[in-house]
């Protein structure tokens, strides 16, 4: 691999994920897009390439141990882990009704999912001169919007919502764990972008849902660790 930075975006093929990857790509990085579907991942790492990213397509289901196993042997080094990968569940989530299936799928991916490709690629990230963590959460997953009813949170989401919830908890305790490191470790929300996540209503683009997780994954060395972002600033937790 080239001696420039290099970065892995789970769930890369389409929507913020790709963005992302062509964003990084654009800064010159080289990209691994990780994605679950051969024909969708090759099909955005061919594009990428037409755009002139230095794009190359990474097997990876983030619920399976030895795709990810097999995904971090594939790597040599890496810069920058970007933890986009998600899945809604279904609609509508309402708690009363709510599938228990449904939560455990949920979780397994945005959050289990996330904890099993860090811990694999953390050797990887720890041998670079200034690593980066980003996990995509969501405002959806601030319990202090969500209590305080005053912004629009969505609708009611008993298991996508509380799937960021958790997400933002278990990266604030990476950033515990790391700090003292030079590993920075920040979740960050796209804002609500037009993806096949919500059947493509949001009022956002997907280039610009991608642009906090570039900022996050470009920050400085002093930088900040264990904040949720958006593009505005701090995002209450």
């Amino acid at each position: 691999m080239s001696e420039g930075k290099i970065a892995l975006v789970t769930g890369a093929n389409k929507g913020i994920g790709y963005e992302i990857a062509a964003g990084l790509g654009a800064l010159g990085w080289r990209v691994g897009v990780g994605a679950r579907d051969e024909g969708r991942r090759e099909a955005a790492v061919e594009k990428l390439r037409a755009a002139g990213v230095d794009a190359f397509g990474v097997p990876l289901d983030v619920t399976d141990d030895a795709s990810v196993a097999a995904a971090a042997r594939q790597l040599d080094r890496l810069d920058v882990l970007v933890n986009n990968a998600a899945i809604t569940g279904g609609m509508p989530q309402t708690p009363t009704t709510v599938d228990p299936a449904t939560m455990r799928t949920v979780v397994e991916t945005n959050v289990i999912g996330v904890i099993r490709v860090t811990n694999a690629l953390l050797p990887l990230l720890r041998r670079s001169p200034s690593p980066r963590i980003v996990n995509m959460s969501s405002t959806v997953g601030s319990l202090a919007r969500q209590a305080g009813g005053t912004e629009d949170t969505g609708p009611i989401s008993a298991a996508y919502a509380p799937s960021k919830t958790f997400l933002n908890a278990v990266t604030v305790q990476y950033a515990k764990e790391l700090r003292g490191t030079n590993i920075l470790v920040n979740a960050g929300c796209p804002g609500y972008t037009a993806t096949d996540l919500n059947g493509f209503r949001g009022y956002r683009t997907p280039e610009q849902g991608a642009q906090i997780a570039i900022r996050l994954a470009t920050l400085p060395d002093d930088g900040p660790t264990g904040g949720f972002f958006d593009d505005n600033g701090e995002i209450p937790w």
